[in-house]
């Protein structure tokens, strides 16, 4: 799709769209003054002038509101994005809690007046915007052009008449410019009534202001000509469009569709159906749905079945089908409601033991007053059609929910059909929820009305736990109640029952010459150095700083040869800088350039240090005296000297004096030099000396690296393997760089080898990152089909498909398109469909092949996966690629369960991070364009761009509540120019949000760190998922787990720490269902290490919650009798004790026996319990010698061996009672043992 700007360029085609647009419609009057039009009393009275925002209310107020709002907005936008709808009792409870409204809140719920709500009558949704509105600017809402926008949305979906002249009039009393967005949504609601000639004054408007005619515009004619009677010019448009350059959107051929269903037309409707699929103009099931939703209300719904044949059910064809009936059940169309219901995929309710996919159908019906007769048909359909087990009962809940009982209570009689007590338990339930008593005496009332007698389990679970006593349900109860509760209060025991960045582009010879004499001079001429300063260090310092993690390992022999050079002329630098640059190469994985960096700090005294320690070599070995410990320290000052030959020559004369240490620091040496046999005889001459001795994991590596070069590493790879070295996620890191550098030198053959090798071995298991060397090997010697071979095959042994991404952009610019196809039917086998439509689209939007990209992304059934956009989002970030972001971000526009204010936000961040305020602006029309309710975080950085470039911010900026959080580093960068916070001063900023329950900023925090190729430490990841499953957020938790995931390392986080909080999670929503499912299917799995969820079970238990702790217990169970998995139950168990439930514990006990025989599991919590303090003085003071003979008899008849210090008090405890021990006393002091734990 062709983009107009308002550029030069682009206002030229504007311009020509002018007059092509002239030449193809007829009877329209381009000068025709406004035509007024009488609006209905009231509609549009108070909502222009805004007042300004009140600043009464506390800064503490402002912020929990803030918090509320967040809440709100997940809670809305999660809803919209899921279902396509929200309901009316939500929208006014967040409606009624606003007290200090932001301009983003109230676009918020202003938006949410319209389409939104299928389930209320046009007219009430308007009459609700109005209430909003007029309510908001009494709370002090400032409103700008974006609010006056929502305003006109809401308008155009509830088909409310309305006069534009007039609103455009009321924006300009209230001092609010209208712009591009404005005059489109005017234009289109002359064209929902037929007036061609109002439409042509706003587009007189448009030219006036050189705004650009887009593709929005010219469905809005297409509309306004069909109404006005005039279906042939509405058929010109689409010429017209192409005309001008424009090709027809699928919204054109829509607006075309409508055209042809309000007349009936069902010949030209398929004409445009074909004309539209010839155009690749792929029309999605939403589509087709509004051509009926049209055919219905115009009275043409003979044709309705053959348009439900054309439905394909894509993915998210059932939330947009239950949209579509609701609306028409609004509008008084049951029976073509009915009839989409029918069309549902019968495989949707294979997914539920009890299908009742009709629930919302019938909820609605009840609501909307639908006639008898109608009822017990679509009731008797849907059995039928086993849609719904039991639709009549629903029905009577429903009925019974709305208090509209009369006429179902006539239904159920006409079909003998008994009313039962359980039928009253959902309002029951919500009432008990709620503490709602006097609600459940209503519903008992009901039951009697209705001949219905509670039965035991009625009272007991839903009426009695009401009332706080039997007293308090007599008081409130009608005599029945009370003579009931006092029967029933016997059977209720509830109370008792216990509820759980770059400067340096490319290095060269020539350049390093050059960095060597900007060196040299900034050290040695005195017009640098005064005072002390040391500019020199300060321009390596930066020179390091400004390579990236690549440009390093690429060029790290020419740095080597850089620092020798200066360590060749003396230079020298400071510790600090020193340890700057270390830092540096530390985390660029690059120790071998360490030790050469090391040269230009140590040069100044390692010359005196090797001779001072050679003279007393020689003065220990004329004493005869042990020469290892100084042999080492010389052999490791040459070492980081580089002088190797002096420390072979050393090693060769004190040959018997050589310990561990110094054999291992020269083959690290002989490494560095590329001298492998040398290495190898150190080596062999270690094992010589001591077969059982190993080196550490790093010099392991560093061997292997070296030898890998000469194919002879796999012998040491099984070295390490024999000698059981310790790989841990640093490790792991340093192979992964390690292959990387011998991909760059040696080849695909050499990394194969060591990579079979590693992984036969067990050394590493599979990832992602240690697969991809290979991969890189074919890729950077130009052979693709070498590269994908070995992602495939890397696929097929280990289950990772290392950059494919790679690959595929690689053969999409070939045009090798056979390999493609294989790629890609390899790609949907392994890993599913969507993945590889994903995969292919990122390629194309790579390539620059958008018209692909297109096809790709409007595949039918695909939705949004919000990891996979993030991925390629950032990327696009990172590598400036403002072309390919912003597409994706237009082409993602229909995409189902996308999130289009995350979307905008990357292509603001990039804008930000070119200083781009022309398309930030663009983006924020475009915004208002789709409707889309931006965030806080997104209007902030939209106004920073602005505000940056001196531009006038179109909306209200919303206030920054805790500014005492932000001081510290914004003092720190404005008095210490690039500042930067280190990873512990960011990881205690996330804790700190955290423990304040300032999820979202903590999530920032975390963000812009990873962002920064900054760590977060373990405490503060763990912290924050905490934060996130107290407050429910289940999709914040797996996007941090994925962020966690990204940096390749787990620091050494356990997975259950993710699962563990995702429960905790599912339960604060009110889901234990799916908290138990998550937590089964760890148990379950074949690869399960039975891991703890204690943490569950406390959190759980601290909270009080029966329902989930009964969930929880039930699943343990039955994991326990079933699986033969202990782990839960243990669990459960052990926090009983530890909170004191002892009477629960031994319930737990009696229902598992084999918690009993969990040892492991027990000793390590007697052990833990041992270790608080007081619990030594507490045995002392017991002195209960009856239990202590019995245990310790228990204690030899297991065989267990009793330690000195019980024995002792045992035999105490015996001397005490005038009793002799069985057994000698142990010559151990008690009171000195007591004091020296404590």
């Amino acid at each position: 799709m062709k983009h107009v700007s308002i550029t030069k360029v682009y206002l030229e085609e504007s311009q020509a769209c002018w007059r092509s647009y002239k030449r193809g419609c007829t009877g329209v009057s381009w000068m025709h003054a406004f035509r007024l039009w009488p609006y209905a009393a009231g509609c549009v009275r108070n909502y222009a002038v805004a007042t300004e925002q009140k600043d009464e209310g506390s800064i503490a107020v402002r912020s929990k509101q803030a918090q509320q709002f967040d809440w709100a907005l997940s809670k809305l936008d999660s809803s919209v994005r899921r279902t396509g709808r929200i309901t009316r009792t939500l929208l006014l409870r967040i409606f009624h809690d606003v007290s200090y409204p932001s301009g983003n809140q109230a676009l918020l719920l202003l938006r949410s007046c319209g389409s939104l709500l299928p389930e209320v009558p046009l007219e009430e949704r308007t009459e609700l915007a109005h209430r909003v509105w007029e309510k908001l600017q009494e709370l002090g809402a400032q409103y700008d052009a974006s609010h006056y926008n929502a305003l006109l949305k809401v308008y155009l979906q509830n088909e409310f008449k309305f006069s534009p002249t007039d609103f455009l009039a009321k924006m300009e009393a209230a001092n609010v410019q209208p712009n591009r967005v404005t005059y489109q949504r005017l234009i289109a609601a002359y064209c929902q009534t037929g007036d061609i000639e109002g439409a042509s004054t706003i587009l007189g408007f448009m030219k006036n202001k050189d705004l650009p005619i887009t593709e929005a515009v010219f469905s809005s004619l297409v509309t306004g000509h069909a109404r006005a009677g005039d279906i042939e010019s509405a058929k010109n448009i689409l010429p017209v469009m192409r005309g001008a350059g424009i090709e027809p959107t699928p919204d054109t051929y829509v607006a075309l569709l409508i055209a042809y269903a309000e007349k009936g037309d069902m010949d030209n409707l398929k004409t445009t159906l074909e004309a539209a699929e010839s155009a690749d103009c792929s029309l999605m099931d939403r589509d087709i749905m509004q051509v009926i939703f049209a055919l219905a209300k115009a009275g043409h719904q003979q044709h309705i079945p053959e348009m439900i044949e054309r439905l394909r059910h894509e993915r998210g064809f059932v939330p947009d089908a239950m949209n579509l009936c609701l609306s028409l059940i609004t509008q008084g169309q049951e029976d073509t409601a009915f009839l989409i219901l029918m069309a549902f995929p019968t495989l949707q309710s294979d997914n539920f033991n009890d299908p009742n996919l009709g629930n919302f159908f019938l909820r609605h019906c009840i609501s909307m007053d639908t006639s008898l007769e109608k009822l017990i048909r679509y009731c008797k359909g849907l059995q039928e059609s086993s849609l719904h087990s039991s639709p009549l009962s629903f029905t009577l809940y429903c009925a019974l929910e709305a208090k509209k009982t009369g006429t179902l209570m006539k239904l159920f009689k006409e079909q003998e059909l008994p009313v039962r007590p359980h039928y009253f338990w959902p309002l029951l339930v919500q009432h008990g929820k709620e503490d709602n008593a006097a609600g459940v005496v209503e519903v008992m009332k009901s039951m009697q009305e209705l001949g219905v007698s509670p039965d035991v389990e009625t009272f007991s679970n839903y009426v009695l736990p009401v009332f706080p006593s039997r007293e308090a349900a007599q008081q409130t109860g009608s005599g029945m109640v009370g003579l009931s509760c006092h029967f029933m209060w016997l059977f209720k025991l509830f109370f008792l029952v216990p509820a759980v960045i770059c400067v340096v582009k490319s290095i060269c010879v020539k350049f390093l010459f050059l960095f060597f004499q900007i060196t040299e001079l900034l050290y040695k001429d005195e017009r640098f150095s005064k005072e002390g300063i040391k500019p020199a260090a300060f321009f390596l310092y930066n020179l390091m700083d400004n390579m990236t993690e690549g440009q390093v390992q690429a060029q790290e022999d020419k740095l080597r040869s850089f620092f020798n050079q200066l360590h060749t002329q003396n230079i020298t630098i400071s510790m600090n800088l020193f340890r700057g640059i270390k830092n540096i190469l530390v985390s660029y994985h690059i120790p071998e350039l360490i030790k050469v960096q090391s040269l230009i700090f140590t040069c100044f005294s390692s010359c005196a240090t090797v001779l001072a320690l050679e003279n007393r070599l020689a003065e220990l070995k004329a004493e005869n005296k042990p020469l290892n410990i100084v042999l080492k320290q010389i052999i490791q000052t040459l070492s980081a000297e580089e002088n190797l030959q002096r420390a072979l020559e050393l090693k060769q004369q004190h040959e018997q004096d050589m310990t561990v240490g110094a054999y291992a620091t020269l083959i690290n040496l002989c490494c560095r030099h590329n001298n492998v046999d040398e290495a190898l005889n150190l080596k062999r001459e270690l094992s010589r000396m001591d077969s059982s001795i190993a080196l550490d994991t790093s010099k392991y590596i560093t061997l292997v690296k070296a030898l890998a070069l000469n194919d002879r590493a796999v012998d040491i790879l099984k070295e390490m393997k024999e000698k059981n070295v310790v790989m841990n996620d640093n490790s792991i890191t340093t192979i992964f760089h390690m292959l990387n550098a011998v991909a760059a030198k040696g080849g695909a053959g050499s990394i194969r080898r060591l990579q079979d090798t590693i992984f036969t071995l067990g050394l590493a298991k599979p990832t992602a990152n240690l697969c991809s060397p290979v991969v890189t090997a074919y890729l950077d010697s130009n052979d693709v089909p070498g590269a994908l071979e070995a992602a495939l095959e890397c696929q097929k042994r280990y289950n990772h498909l290392p950059r494919i991404h790679d690959i595929i952009v690689a053969l999409v610019e070939r045009g090798d398109t056979d390999l493609l196809q294989k790629a890609m039917d390899f790609v949907s086998q392994e890993r599913g469909e969507m993945i590889m439509l994903y995969d292919l689209f990122f390629a194309f939007l790579q390539t620059g092949r958008y018209r692909e990209a297109r096809k790709i992304i409007e595949t039918p059934g695909l939705r949004a996966k919000p990891g996979r956009l993030q991925w390629y989002s950032e990327k696009c970030i990172v590598n400036n690629q403002m072309e390919a972001l912003e597409q994706m971000v237009e082409m993602t526009s229909k995409l189902f369960e996308c999130d289009r204010d995350d979307m905008y936000s990357y292509v603001l961040r990039l804008c930000k991070d070119t200083n781009n305020w022309q398309k930030a602006e663009a983006m924020w029309t475009k915004m208002q364009e789709e409707n889309v309710i931006p965030r806080e975080r997104t209007l902030h950085l939209l106004a920073d761009i602005l505000k940056s470039n001196g531009q006038e911010v179109p909306f209200e900026v919303p206030e920054v509540i805790s500014k005492k959080m932000f001081s510290l580093p914004v003092s720190a960068e404005s008095r210490v120019p690039g500042f930067k916070l280190t990873d512990v001063a960011n990881s205690m900023f996330i804790i700190t949000y955290s423990k304040k329950d300032q999820v979202k900023d903590a999530l920032e925090k975390l963000k812009s760190m990873l962002q920064l190729d900054h760590v977060p430490s373990h405490l503060a990841i763990t912290r924050l998922v905490q934060a996130l499953g107290n407050h429910g957020d289940v999709a914040g938790i797996q996007q941090v787990e994925s962020q966690i995931q990204s940096l390749g390392t787990r620091l050494n986080l356990s997975s259950m720490v993710f699962v563990n909080n995702t429960a905790l999670a599912h339960i604060k929503n009110g889901d234990v269902e799916s908290a138990v499912e998550l937590l089964e299917g760890i148990y379950t799995s074949p690869d399960s290490t039975s891991p703890s969820m204690s943490f569950v079970f406390r959190k759980v238990l601290e909270g009080g919650n029966d329902r989930a702790l009964d969930k929880l217990s039930a699943m343990a169970e039955r994991l326990a009798n079933h699986f033969a998995c202990y782990r839960p139950a243990s669990d459960l168990f052990l926090q009983l004790l530890d909170m004191d439930k002892v009477e629960d514990a031994k319930f737990m006990l009696a229902r598992c026996n084999a918690v009993a025989e969990q040892k492991e599991v027990l000793l390590s919590f007697v052990a833990q319990k041992a270790q608080v303090p007081g619990q030594v003085t507490s045995l002392i003071l017991d002195k209960d010698l009856t239990s202590a003979k019995a245990l310790y008899e228990q204690m030899q008849k297991e065989g267990i061996v009793v330690d000195e210090l019980s024995l002792k008090r045992l035999a105490v405890l015996y001397r005490n009672a005038g009793e002799t021990a069985p057994f000698p006393e142990p010559p151990v002091s008690l009171t000195n043992t007591q004091t020296q734990r404590r």
